[in-house]
């Protein structure tokens, strides 16, 4: 659906209800802004053990678009999400659950003995729950997707921050994976720039969680700027050694930029402190970083 080119927007205010969750009413607000509809502000009352009630002030109708990030804590915001997207089932035509940082997707399939395949659990929760689509950004791992009974769409926030880039004033830039991982992402956001692209091979010993990044022979940075891209930064520690890699190899400034800034344990001081010039991000998760808007590709995914 082109939101760009709906006409008839009083049709689509009584189609469609977006209620936005804890964690994303600044997004949902901008979704139904886009599809020119009306928005429901949900209400959260915490109670002293933890647990979370939540409260809507109105009954949705119609196609019901449930906006929640899983920012951390994730099992908290997991549940906020199925619970909102069960209300909304009871009331509604169709819920369709837009999470746009999709959390538990790392842990895709059994890496060590014993291990829980988590995805695929999260997977089976949701569309249990109600929800008859999923809209996320920049998903963390594609063989999780196979694990969904309902539609997901997948959107990307990629060639948006791309042409953030565009407008700024960069020498000679190289954008760096720092990682094999995302290095297809990476090359499409080269791409867009008319930039160089390389993916640094970093090793992650899968018990103790220790990174390495192999060295690359001839890689000559001097007076460059380097764009370090990825999907999410947790920690940051895989771009801190990224960065470090790109010093060594005396590039200019260095961005470091994601979709999803979860930015835990004091990431965005460790980033700055390891000489990295400016974060930025989508608005998949609240937060400064934001520079780039993903509402519309969500908008234009909701039909």
């Amino acid at each position: 659906m082109n939101v760009k080119t709906l006409n008839f927007r009083p049709i689509l205010y009584l189609l469609f209800t977006v209620i936005g969750g804890s964690q994303s009413k600044e997004l949902a607000r901008k979704i139904a802004s886009k599809l020119d509809c009306k928005y429901v502000d949900s209400q959260i009352t915490i109670f002293p053990d933890g647990e979370s009630k939540i409260t809507l002030p109105e009954t949705p109708t119609g196609t019901v678009v449930v906006v929640q990030t899983t920012y951390p804590h994730a099992d908290t915001n997991m549940i906020r999400t199925l619970a909102l997207i069960a209300k909304a089932k009871k009331t509604a035509s169709r819920v369709i659950a837009v999470i746009p940082y999709l959390c538990y997707m790392r842990q895709d399939m059994e890496f060590l003995s014993g291990e829980i395949v988590t995805s695929k659990m999260v997977a089976k929760l949701l569309g249990a729950t109600g929800a008859a689509k999923i809209i996320t950004v920049d998903i963390h791992s594609n063989l999780a997707v196979n694990y969904f009974d309902v539609p997901l769409v997948n959107t990307s926030a990629v060639p948006k921050m791309a042409g953030y880039f565009r407008k700024l004033d960069l020498k000679s830039p190289m954008i760096i994976s720092p990682d094999l991982f995302w290095s297809k992402k990476a090359k499409q956001f080269a791409e867009i720039l008319g930039a160089e692209q390389i993916a640094l091979n970093k090793q992650r010993d899968r018990k103790t969680g220790k990174l390495k990044i192999l060295h690359q022979k001839n890689l000559d940075l001097s007076g460059r700027d380097v764009v370090l891209i990825d999907d999410m930064i947790s920690t940051g520690n895989s771009m801190i050694l990224a960065a470090r890699y790109a010093k060594s190899c005396y590039c200019r400034r260095i961005f470091a930029v994601c979709t999803h800034p979860l930015l835990v344990d004091n990431a965005e001081k460790r980033l700055m402190d390891a000489d990295i010039d400016k974060i930025i991000s989508s608005n998949t998760i609240e937060n400064k970083t934001n520079q780039v808007d993903v509402s519309d590709i969500i908008a234009q995914s909701i039909e």
